[in-house]
């Protein structure tokens, strides 16, 4: 028997649409579903003998959920990819999901032939996404035109954000520690903010870093 192009593995709770991804991978792509799990936490005992290329992986699973249990599938498999397979598309959890280590992410409603595709693309290293899920990470990437702060103080704000105190943002603008004070002082009146981590919030609430 040839050696498939692809072993995937299925970590999906709803029993139908396990079936059904089960049932299109095997009869309609050279890929082959070596396995499926109703949850992470039954997955996680057998996966590493599964070896698979590729795991479609659902948010909300009984358990560990989806996002929980992606750095511990990478940390499993560090080579494997994850597609995310979910009803779930508010912003927060596209990213999270992208930054716990997701190489693409669907919402259920996508064409079937849509995820044969997405499995082809992340072998060539590719991050499929649906169409409304890369509209929502492209505006989250894209800073807030309407900031009312000037390009210095954005700078300071962001450095800010990454843990720099008052000396480290001067040493890195080579600008006076006073001037820097005068910035997050001028930062604090026009966020409308009293602490650090007031102003990071705002911040990171209006994508003005």
């Amino acid at each position: 028997m040839n050696e498939p192009a692809a072993r995937i593995v299925i970590i999906e709770d709803d029993e139908t649409i396990r079936e059904g991804y089960t049932y299109l991978v095997n009869n309609t792509s050279p890929y082959q579903v070596v396995n499926t799990y109703a949850s992470f936490d039954e997955a996680k005992l057998k996966i590493t003998k599964d070896n698979p290329d590729v795991i479609i992986l659902d948010i909300q699973l009984p358990g560990t959920n989806g996002i929980d249990a992606l750095p511990l599938l990478k940390k499993l498999l560090p080579n494997v990819y994850i597609i995310m397979l979910t009803v779930h598309e508010t912003e927060k959890i596209i990213l999270e999901a992208l930054a716990n280590g997701a190489s693409g992410y669907f919402t259920k409603n996508t064409p079937s032939s849509k995820i044969i595709e997405a499995i082809k693309d992340v072998m060539q290293g590719g991050g499929p996404m649906s169409p409304n899920v890369a509209k929502k990470v492209i505006t989250s990437l894209q800073k807030n035109p309407d900031s009312p702060l000037t390009k210095r103080e954005t700078q300071i704000l962001n450095l800010i954000t990454r843990g720099k105190d008052r000396s480290q943002i001067a040493t890195e603008l080579f600008i006076e520690t006073e001037t820097v004070k005068t910035h997050i002082k001028n930062i604090y009146l026009k966020l409308n903010v009293n602490s650090k981590a007031d102003a990071i919030k705002v911040a990171r609430n209006n994508r003005l870093v």
